[in-house]
């Protein structure tokens, strides 16, 4: 009998976060077959109460790999801005 992953993920703290803006949590996860590198921040201080806990974003691991070869280290620079 073989364990069935889809549509499963999990996230672990990111231990090589440098800078504000690197996630908190990086990880794996699997929805619809398809396999996705997870990267999480946690709530601002101060942030509404209905600001949501975590923020995800999903990149498949087929296109970061060939796009993004830094991204297999999980640690990459981010200069996006966190809306919250």
């Amino acid at each position: 009998m073989s364990y069935d992953n889809d549509n499963q993920g999990a996230v672990w703290r990111n231990e090589k976060k440098t800078q504000d803006t690197h996630p908190h949590f990086t990880g794996s996860a699997t929805v619809n077959g398809v396999e996705y590198w997870v990267s999480a921040w946690k709530r601002a201080e101060g942030a509404a109460e209905k600001a949501p806990l975590l923020k995800f974003r999903f990149t498949a691991k087929e296109k970061r790999e060939e796009s993004h070869p830094v991204a297999q280290n999980h640690g990459p620079d981010f200069d996006d801005d966190i809306p919250f």
